[in-house]
């Protein structure tokens, strides 16, 4: 957050521009370049988003998130892929199941998951 609060501001250092035609100058500061500053980074969300928004197929879409209770991420930090693949699997039978009773969608899914942990994106 404090590279984020301070993005553009003298605290980062800065630069003077000037333009040759009509003489004037400006004092530019510096950016911070942190992925999720909105200053540095919005242009280029807004172009990956665009980008993953053509590749979406023409179908309803559901972002759902599963977590683990603290208790058990100090367990998952230690056994990544023991803790992750038994979570995945839990994961899919269970949106499967959901997904397959008449009440809900009554269809079969198909799903895509990965974990993510301090901005951070597995597969």
């Amino acid at each position: 957050m404090s590279a984020i609060e301070l993005c553009r501001t003298a605290e980062l250092g800065g630069h003077v521009e000037g333009c040759r035609s009509c003489g004037a100058i400006r004092v530019a500061y510096n950016s911070c370049r942190n992925r999720h500053c909105p200053k540095c980074q919005g242009k280029a969300c807004r172009e990956w988003l665009a980008a993953r928004q053509d590749e979406l197929l023409p179908v309803p879409y559901f972002h759902v998130v599963f977590t683990l209770p603290a208790e058990i991420a100090a367990i998952a930090f230690q056994n990544k892929a023991a803790v992750y693949t038994i979570l995945f699997k839990a994961v899919a039978e269970t949106l499967r199941t959901i997904a397959a009773d008449p009440r809900h969608l009554g269809a079969g899914i198909g799903l895509i998951a990965h974990f993510a942990k301090a901005g951070q994106v597995f597969r």
